[in-house]
């Protein structure tokens, strides 16, 4: 158990919550029953953490963030649904993280080494990956899936089902309606999002390969610029797959979009 010594004495602590060695829980916190909170991780002031809610190790949680509450969906009717967030995230003040529906798998997933900046909306059902940052006030809807590394630009706003592949970067203020392949640039706030070429300086830091990059360019023409229908397209990226193996993201993805893609 933690240290008495790391939680401050106006914090309030349910007898049924699970608190790992060396954390630490700010004034005025609320930890609730069935909430598991793993190693070293820090729990700021006025912090609200409920429900069925497992957090990993080494997390950073902010003041004044609700963690774990139920779905702002009319639908739900107390079921025990979850969320599950992994290791090493940041996750600022103000933020709101609600729990699954079992109109879904029940379970809201955020992954590890994620960035969570101020007053971030991630609603129920929603999966966000490994090493993602969701800058300031971005609001991502039900059943919302953001892939590796993807950075949402502030005051992003996602519609419920859309998927964001990894390496995305959207501008400040866009407004997602349909999925974004991966390794896309994206812009636009109204029902026109529109690609803007792909993530160079993204996949630059993330060690990239000159040739790698090369083929993801040649797969954004054969989706974006060659005038080829859905299937010719993945057809092509099959071909271009062989000589460049991270172009193997473009075609999976593609082929399990379900909203349609930006155009």
């Amino acid at each position: 158990m933690s240290s008495q010594d790391n939680i401050h004495p106006t914090a309030i602590i349910h007898k049924e919550a699970n608190i790992g060695n060396n954390v630490t829980i700010g004034p005025y916190s609320v930890i609730g029953a069935g909430v598991s909170i793993g190693q070293d991780t820090v729990i700021g002031n006025s912090v609200t953490i409920t429900g069925n809610t497992s957090i990993g190790f080494n997390n950073k949680i902010f003041h004044s963030s609700s963690i774990g509450e139920a779905p702002q969906d009319k639908k739900y009717n107390d079921e025990d649904t979850k969320l599950i967030i992994g290791n090493n995230n940041t996750i600022r003040e103000f933020c709101t993280i609600n729990r699954g529906t079992t109109q879904d798998k029940g379970e809201t997933i955020i992954g590890d080494d994620n960035w969570i900046m101020a007053y971030v909306h991630i609603a129920h059902d929603c999966i966000i990956k490994n090493n993602c940052i969701l800058a300031n006030a971005s609001n991502i809807a039900g059943h919302v899936e953001i892939d590796d590394f993807a950075i949402l630009g502030g005051f992003t706003g996602v519609h419920q089902f859309c998927k964001i592949g990894s390496h995305v970067i959207t501008a400040v203020g866009t407004v997602v309606y349909k999925d974004i392949p991966p390794y896309i640039i994206a812009a636009g706030n109204d029902s026109h999002t529109r690609p803007n070429g792909i993530n160079i300086e993204g996949l630059k830091r993330r060690g990239f390969s000159k040739e790698a990059i090369s083929g993801i360019k040649k797969g954004y023409k054969i989706i974006y610029r060659e005038g080829n229908s859905i299937e010719d397209a993945i057809s092509q990226l099959h071909n271009l797959s062989k000589e460049v193996a991270e172009v193997a993201l473009y075609i999976d993805f593609i082929s399990k979009s379900q909203r349609g893609l930006v155009r």
